[in-house]
């Protein structure tokens, strides 16, 4: 709900969130385009206006004060204002088709081609110079490592605990990015997980499992994906009933009676891990629900009984042992990338310490790793081939793109061509395999470390007696 100054709410901007295509959007994309709103509200009654009645000559306005205006101390990067300027334009394009109201957002200039006729996408005039399509970039395994224990596990450069660290949900967020980095999925995604969908250990080195299309991004069925048997044995250390922080959490939720004060809490009596079907009671009694229906909001709502009282199902839990929202992790990530640029400034490090995370780069990673392995077994098959024969490979069992489309659950390859590992279109592929003559684990680090040197886009692990340079 958008309240404005005056106390009063407009009801035509609550409509947008609850007709076309906002209806059906997940309650994160509500947030992000409500605080895009909000901001751009609040600066038109600064200047006297409103949302209705906005020009052209106000949107300019606008960007310049996000992005250039001294006199303003929450200025933003360029990409962050193309993002908010995009939720505008979807709110504009719909209030111009049910209000009649003007699109103060500039259209995406179009050309012809003097040759072709074809039309071409130019320039969009208002979307700022300084933002870039994706900003992708990956992080090594062994720099993954060091972020996680240095900024998660209490450790210093130089491999020893800091003495004054106490850890309080240390396996869980070592779990939770261990599996985000394995698992290739979304923030999202990972974050809304239930404990009875952690794939059983003991089943080869990547356990498959089910992720539910309600909380599958922009998808409409679920999918299968993979967790390595490494990130299971994190999972299993959090989870412990003795030893895990998990079960202290729930201790804790239970002494103060939080359970009980969910409201609609739902009790979930069974689950068919088959059928992927929970059995949850209601006042007739056990009735059948498909977890594939269940989006990540309602599964914070699931509850089992348990000897001391109820206990949630969601795997992911707050210290209070309630269920974690997605968007609480960026502030974990933040907190880890602070503690790590401390660390290396106590170890005496300059400047800014090359060693940060943001949560995407885990699922870049994911993608960079894919990449190089697919090409190991793509390459031997089309070795020899005519063109003629490679197209037909293709069409039968997919290229590395449709692969790996697969593992990142995209609709179509060239989302994770064009967007994920666009860097790589420049290289042919038998410079790439010419890097990958070793074991595994070594020609892969080679590729992604000569990609680093060549773009930028990619960190390595580093030692405070090193120049420091942030990757641009």
């Amino acid at each position: 709900m958008l309240i404005g100054p005056d106390g009063r709410s407009d009801a035509r901007v609550q409509l947008f969130f609850r007709t076309g295509p906002m209806a059906s959007a997940r309650p994160l994309t509500w947030r992000r385009y409500a605080f895009a709103l909000k901001v751009w509200l609040m600066f038109l009654d600064a200047v006297g206006t409103t949302w209705d009645a906005a020009t052209v000559a106000d949107m300019d306005a606008f960007k310049d004060w996000r992005l250039n205006d001294v006199r303003n101390l929450e200025r933003v990067a360029p990409s962050t204002f193309d993002t908010d300027r995009a939720a505008l334009n979807t709110f504009y394009t719909w209030a111009s088709a049910r209000y009649g109201v003007f699109n103060p957002i500039a259209p995406v200039a179009r050309s012809g081609s003097m040759t072709t006729g074809e039309k071409r996408a130019g320039r969009d005039p208002g979307r700022p110079a300084g933002a870039r399509r994706r900003q992708v970039k990956w992080v090594l395994r062994p720099a993954f490592e060091q972020w996680r224990d240095v900024g998660l596990r209490g450790y210093g450069f130089d491999g020893l605990r800091v003495q004054s660290w106490r850890g309080w949900n240390e396996d869980r967020d070592a779990a939770f990015v261990d599996g985000l980095y394995g698992t290739g999925l979304r923030l999202g995604e990972w974050a809304s997980i239930l404990d009875i969908e952690v794939p059983a250990g003991g089943v080869g080195r990547f356990p498959r499992t089910w992720l539910s299309a309600a909380c599958v991004k922009g998808a409409k069925e679920g999918r299968k994906y993979f967790v390595p048997s490494t990130v299971l044995s994190t999972i299993a250390a959090y989870t412990d009933p003795l030893s895990g922080s998990r079960a202290e959490s729930i201790a804790r939720a239970q002494r103060a009676g939080r359970y009980e004060q969910v409201p609609g809490r739902r009790i979930v009596t069974g689950y068919n891990r088959r059928s992927r079907v929970l059995h949850v009671l209601d006042p007739s009694g056990s009735k059948p629900v498909s977890v594939d229906v269940l989006g990540p909001a309602e599964r914070r709502l699931l509850f089992r009984k348990g000897e001391n009282g109820l206990e949630p199902l969601s795997l992911w839990l707050s210290w209070d042992g309630m269920p974690r929202l997605a968007h609480s992790w960026e502030d974990t990530f933040a907190a880890a990338n602070g503690r790590i640029q401390r660390a290396w400034s106590e170890a005496g490090g300059e400047g800014e310490a090359a060693l940060w995370l943001r949560p995407h780069m885990c699922r870049h990673s994911f993608a960079l790793k894919w990449f190089s392995i697919l090409s190991l077994v793509w390459e031997p098959r089309i070795e020899g081939l005519s063109a003629e024969e490679r197209k037909d490979l293709r069409d039968q069992i997919g290229d590395v793109w449709f692969q790996l489309a697969t593992l990142l659950g995209h609709a179509d390859p060239a989302t994770t061509r064009d967007y994920y590992l666009e860097p790589f279109n420049s290289l042919q592929m038998d410079y790439l395999m010419s890097l990958l003559d070793g074991e595994e684990t070594a020609a892969v680090d080679a590729m992604v470390t000569t990609m680093a040197r060549a773009g930028g886009r990619t960190l390595a692990p580093i030692t405070p007696g090193e120049a420091s340079e942030v990757s641009q």
